[in-house]
């Protein structure tokens, strides 16, 4: 893919991310070891011409009321070098010339200090040359007298240069070096990352899906979170698995016997008489109608229990969702002789947060059990109760109820009690209804009566605006 090709290596990051800030360390190193060399080389030539200004400066004496001068050979000794750099030196009494170059740059005697050399770079036949010099008070002599020494700067510049390439010829040693040793110091550290992906892709190999936990061996401790990450995602995959097959298995058996039905009154009446095909298409007509309702439940189950986001809560009516659900259910009461009634204060509003689609297939489901299990002439009735903890929904009737030893798994799929006698269905009204409930967090539960049953659904308080 385009996006593949474009993103660089992780391996390759790290090594960008890891040389980019070296390399940035050593043009710094470069830019201030240069500059330290300068000085240092600076600071030690001048030392060295410092000590032969102050060599010839000490030779300087009054004699007789005149100046004189004894040029010692060890000052100039001291400035040789490899490079073999000119050396000039000027000594004057105010504006007179006593010995030395006489176009030699004078200073400006007022601004020397008494016996405090001072050194500056100058311009002498052509070449840079650095000079040292001092002013120095004679007794009985009323003319300030300078000594001047200077150099050129051959022997300077050629050792700062020497430095200069030993330090560039350090740092890219240590660049190379790190570049050539980080390819596999970083191969070393991907190793826990690689086998990571080893153990999953091992999982491929494999005939049947392996959700397992991964067996990784000890990951370091920035790997922890995502194999902990892909374990919980493996855990969720497994349970989904399990739900779907549980959920397949269980609807094929469901399933199986209205299709058996079917394919026996198909076969009567392909070969029997006109009576026997009408009561043949009457059993297929209660087959298909008993199909459709399996199919319907099998798919509001799969939408009360679907994984995911739910979409966000909102403010929903009660009274207007069990008023539109009996509406729907009134031909089903009227047909059963079953009366169903709603009962809610006029003056109350009953507004919980949830989703309208689920709450609405809640209520259908526990008022068309009430109706299917009750006896002709029996009661459904609704009510609608808001207290200050609280927002309930109340569904009885007064049919056989369920006995107390029964009410922990009759939320269960498929789960029907009655036995043959009872009326047909799938044992998966009261599973939707659960499962509904708990994507909403609200709480479905038995009410304590002595006739019939009694199921309250219950829906945590919204806050009043």
């Amino acid at each position: 893919m385009p996006a593949e090709t474009q993103t660089p290596a992780l391996r390759t990051r790290l090594l960008v991310a890891v040389l980019g800030p070296l390399l940035a360390a050593a043009i710094l190193i470069g830019v201030v070891g240069a500059t330290l060399i300068a000085d240092v080389v600076r600071r030690t030539n001048d030392r060295v011409l410092g000590g032969a200004l102050g060599a010839i400066a000490e030779t300087v004496q009054v004699e007789r009321g005149e100046v004189t001068l004894d040029l010692p050979s060890a000052a100039f000794g001291m400035l040789e070098n490899t490079e073999r750099d000119n050396v000039y030196y000027r000594v004057a009494v105010g504006p007179d010339l006593l010995t030395g170059y006489a176009d030699l740059p004078a200073p400006d005697p007022a601004t020397l200090s008494i016996d405090v050399p001072r050194y500056r770079f100058a311009r002498y036949r052509g070449q840079q040359i650095r000079i040292a010099e001092v002013r120095r008070s004679l007794p009985r002599i009323d003319k300030p007298v300078i000594v001047q020494i200077a150099e050129t700067l051959d022997n300077r510049g050629a050792l700062t240069r020497r430095l200069m390439l030993a330090l560039l010829i350090g740092e890219c040693v240590l660049v190379g070096a790190a570049a050539l040793l980080l390819r596999p110091a970083l191969g070393w550290s991907l190793r826990p990352l690689a086998r990571l992906r080893g153990a999953i892709e091992a999982r491929d190999e494999r005939a049947r899906p392996d959700f397992s936990p991964l067996d990784t061996g000890p990951l370091p401790r920035e790997l922890r979170p995502l194999a902990g990450a892909f374990d919980r995602l493996l855990a969720q995959l497994d349970t989904a698995t399990v739900g779907v097959r549980r959920f397949t298995a269980d609807a094929s058996h469901q399933m199986r016997t209205p299709l058996s039905v079917l394919k026996v009154q198909v076969a009567l009446a392909r070969r029997g008489s006109d009576a026997e095909r009408r009561d043949a298409l009457d059993e297929i007509a209660d087959a298909v109608t008993r199909l459709e309702r399996l199919v319907t439940q099998l798919l509001a189950l799969a939408r009360a229990e679907e994984a995911g986001v739910s979409a966000p809560l909102e403010a929903v009516d009660l009274h207007e969702v069990a008023a539109a659900v009996i509406t729907r259910r009134i031909n089903q009461a009227i047909e059963a002789g079953v009366d169903l009634t709603l009962d809610s204060e006029d003056d109350a509003r009953h507004i919980v947060s949830g989703h309208r689609t689920l709450i609405f297939e809640i209520l259908s489901n526990l008022i068309d059990n009430g109706i299917r299990y009750n006896a002709v002439g029996g009661t459904v009735s609704v009510k609608l109760v808001t207290s200050a903890s609280d927002t309930a929904v109340v569904v009885a009737d007064d049919g056989p109820g369920i006995p107390p030893a029964c009410r922990d798994t009759v939320f269960d799929r498929f789960v029907r009690l009655g036995g043959v006698a009872s009326p047909e269905g799938s044992g998966l009204g009261l599973a939707i209804v659960r499962s509904a409930a708990a994507r909403l967090n609200a709480t479905i539960g038995f009410g304590d009566i002595e006739r019939g049953t009694t199921l309250i659904l219950r829906f945590p308080r919204v806050p009043s605006e």
